[in-house]
């Protein structure tokens, strides 16, 4: 109920931003968790042209987000959120229409530059949106997206039980369905002029923000642990139980954590302190949440440590999503946004090789704790990047953004 009355004290393009996201993460899991499943043994594809099809994708969006942020500026971030999930709506229909390996990855390309426009272009609107109430607005962003995680798996495997083709479609008629609600309720906003510098002025702009990249670089921890969500906490559930439906308890505990703490942990945080101070307990309160599982084994330390991430996410991610738009100029907030997500998303994907090396080399040489150790030294390595950039005045404050400084 806390939600919902908090979710009504926002203007009506947030609360649709907010459903919005609901709709975009329960379309996306209802058909990305299985698609490899569907290339390989539907389609017969070899495992070498499935890890093509889906890293093109993967490439398509983390490359791009500089492209969707810049987009959001210069045009206006309502056009290009609807253009993102008009294409995802295109490239999830051709998942189920296309067999060939060039309309896959067709469809591969159109659906990651999808998310390459919409995300850094929705989380653009919902700051300049929010006002002052950014961190609580990012809180209720963080429920909504929590929430579609779990229910689009869910669904996603009820329909498969028809086809694959039956799932992407109703993916595909999700996004659709969010396509048109945006355009006929999400209200158009003057784009404000970002100079006559050009696209490649504002990107230079940014890039030369050397305390805006120190701090995303420092994020590599947790976007990083959240991926474990997908991959390790997932393997130590089915591992611990030996049912491979354990897995879904992991998300069942995360998306109740997150419905019932979200909101009181950052309401309650807000008032307390510098927000970068929290983003650093946050994150190592993400890596501390590995240690249970690294020093014993079982369901009940993989679960503990699983709730102990989402808690550490509760109390870093919305004061991250608030403070990147105050390291430069409000025109910018889209720019800022996609290449936060280039870099740390770069980053995290050397962290998610490093933590898939481990995994291999603790199962070859019996060390089971090897991967969960891995993390924990991510967490608390960004925990520390964090909070020196937080002791040496590097990190906006509440007051006023800082302004594309170059020698942070």
């Amino acid at each position: 109920m806390k939600t919902w009355r908090e979710m009504r004290g926002f203007p009506l393009a947030v609360q649709l931003l907010l459903v919005n996201q609901l709709g975009v993460n329960t379309g996306f899991y209802l058909l990305i968790p299985y698609l490899a499943t569907h290339l390989g043994e539907n389609l017969g594809m070899s495992a070498a042209v499935v890890g093509i099809v889906l890293g093109v994708r993967n490439l398509s969006q983390q490359g791009l987000f500089i492209i969707g942020g810049s987009a959001s500026d210069r045009l206006g971030a309502r056009g290009v959120i609807i253009a993102g999930c008009g294409l995802r709506t295109v490239g999830f229909a051709l998942f189920a229409l296309g067999d060939g390996l060039a309309v896959l990855l067709a469809a591969s390309v159109l659906s990651g530059l999808a998310g390459a426009l919409f995300n850094p272009a929705v989380r653009a609107y919902l700051a300049q949106e929010a006002g002052e109430r950014k961190a609580e607005a990012f809180a209720l962003f963080n429920v909504f997206a929590t929430t579609g995680a779990l229910i689009g798996p869910l669904l996603g495997s009820a329909l498969l039980l028809v086809d694959f083709r039956t799932s992407a479609l109703t993916a595909a008629g999700i996004f659709a369905l969010l396509t048109v609600a945006q355009a006929l309720v999400l209200p158009a906003r003057k784009v404000q002029p970002s100079g006559n510098n050009g696209v490649l002025g504002d990107w230079r702009e940014v890039l030369g923000n050397r305390a805006f990249l120190a701090f995303a670089l420092a994020m590599v921890g947790m976007f990083t642990l959240e991926n474990q969500l997908y991959l390790l906490l997932p393997d130590g559930a089915r591992e611990a139980t030996g049912w491979d439906g354990a897995a879904g308890i992991v998300f069942l505990v995360g998306t109740v954590a997150n419905l019932a703490l979200q909101l009181r942990i950052t309401t309650g945080l807000k008032s307390r302190g510098d927000r970068s101070r929290w983003i650093a307990v946050g994150l190592a309160v993400m890596g501390l949440a590995f240690l249970p599982p690294a020093l014993s084994a079982g369901v009940v330390p993989v679960l503990a440590g699983t709730l102990l991430l989402y808690l550490g996410i509760m109390i870093a991610s919305p004061f991250v999503m608030e403070l990147i738009p105050r390291f430069g100029r409000a025109e910018l907030t889209g720019t800022y946004f996609g290449i936060f997500y280039v870099v740390s998303g770069v980053a995290a994907a050397l962290g998610n090789t490093a933590v898939g090396w481990a995994m291999d080399a603790g199962e070859r040489g019996g060390h089971a704790w090897l991967p969960w150790v891995c993390c924990a030294l991510f967490g608390l390595t960004s925990a520390g990047g964090v909070a020196w950039l937080h002791r040496r005045g590097a990190l906006p404050t509440q007051a006023e953004p800082v302004r594309a400084r170059s020698n942070a």
